[in-house]
């Protein structure tokens, strides 16, 4: 069964300052745009800080920067302005991106934190996110923090553990300390984790967040406990509640596709498929995307155009679903209630004719509801390379034999 979440990514510098505003602590730094001002944002970062390195972190939508070239320290003024050149501009490429890699537009300095003490230094991950088995939101933490979690989970689980929280409760004293005495603290590291535990689930919830990923927490040499890397995934539906937030989106990291929809009112998921679909309403658009699966092909969008399904909006549709060059057969499902069905068939039909021959893969059209004989009709006599179909099981035989 397909399950559909639409979020928000963060870059790691507006993670953290979302961090910062709840009491979270934080490795500081300033985020770069343009190599010119490198030696005018080291200098604040200096002021503020006293760090003698800088860190120099790529900031774009995807893990393992560090795998790719993507976070490097400098020592000295000198290496930084080099480390800048090489990171800002880029094309990079990790385990998260594809063969063509992401331009990195912006870079964050951030301050050394890994300064020489008495005490060992620890790295430990954690993060915050809904557990959808049991409906209550979870902390999964380990003591292996700095590296993948997925080959933890993998070659040691025993090292992962989890928290689970009662949402309508809230995090508890003792499960903070739970956590802290996991991760074998002691002394005032204990006490600092405690308080980090504490504040980064209250910052997930009050943020409307789908996750929070601190990879690395680092107990520093002197026993502070501050996240040095952030990713936070915001849920799109609670943007609302957040005004502050929609400003922090980075278009140019997000799919062409999906925002081309956004500013025209549809809701558009860009996925890997062969059949692209249209639909109206969530549930049936989740019910269109097991068919296809049951069919033998692959969902490639989730595409809900709504209660309007005009001839305008389902031409805006078809072109954003065509733009995926993987679609083989589209398949439109669509239940007449406050739109009746012939008004929908009448657009698709208008649809291709103001398309010309942009359509060139077969396109089933399932519609139930008002006036849905007079749709088929429509359908059946339009003279396009346009399927009708009735039932679920009929639509789900044309797209075994269509792809």
């Amino acid at each position: 069964m397909f399950i559909i979440f639409v979020f928000m990514n963060l870059h790691e510098y507006q993670a953290k300052e979302i961090l910062e505003q709840h009491g979270v602590a934080i490795q500081r730094g300033r985020v770069l745009f343009d190599k010119k001002n490198t030696s005018k944002v080291a200098d604040s970062l200096v002021l503020e800080t006293g760090t003698e390195w800088f860190v120099v972190k790529a900031q774009i939508h995807a893990g393992g920067r560090g795998k790719g070239g993507g976070v490097k320290i400098a020592k000295n003024r000198k290496e930084l302005d080099k480390v800048v050149s090489e990171i800002l501009g880029m094309r990079l490429v990790t385990p998260q991106t594809s063969k063509e890699g992401k331009l990195v537009n912006q870079v964050l300095l951030s301050e050394d934190v890994y300064y020489s003490g008495k005490s060992e230094k620890s790295e430990f991950y954690v993060s915050v996110l809904l557990n959808r088995k049991t409906g209550k939101n979870m902390i999964m933490y380990s003591s292996e923090g700095g590296v993948d979690i997925e080959s933890v989970a993998e070659k040691t689980p025993e090292l992962i553990f989890y928290e689970e929280i009662d949402p309508l409760i809230g995090i508890v004293p003792f499960q903070a300390r739970k956590v802290a005495f996991n991760l074998g603290l002691t002394g005032n590291a204990y006490k600092e984790m405690v308080k980090f535990i504490t504040l980064l689930y209250k910052c997930y919830v009050s943020s409307d967040a789908s996750l929070f990923e601190i990879n690395p927490v680092l107990k520093t040499s002197d026993d502070k406990i501050i996240a040095v890397d952030a990713k936070v995934s915001l849920d799109d539906n609670s943007l609302f509640r957040h005004k502050n937030y929609e400003s922090l989106r980075d278009y140019k990291e997000e799919n062409p596709s999906e925002t081309e929809a956004r500013a025209v009112g549809l809701n558009y998921v860009d996925l890997d498929g062969n059949v692209g679909c249209m639909v109206n309403g969530a549930g049936l658009a989740m019910a269109t995307m097991d068919l296809i699966k049951q069919s033998g092909g692959e969902p490639a969008n989730f595409l809900d155009v709504g209660g309007t399904a005009d001839a305008k909006r389902v031409e805006t549709a078809f072109r954003l679903i065509l733009k995926d060059k993987n679609v083989k057969v589209i398949l439109v499902n669509i239940f007449g209630g406050i739109v009746r069905c012939d008004r929908v068939a009448q657009g698709i039909v208008d649809a291709y004719k103001n398309m010309g021959n942009v359509i060139k893969v077969p396109v089933i059209v399932r519609l139930q509801g008002t006036n849905s004989e007079i749709a088929k009709g429509i359908i059946d006599n339009c003279g396009f390379k346009v399927y009708s179909a009735v039932e679920f099981q009929e639509a789900s035989n044309k797209i075994q034999d269509l792809i």
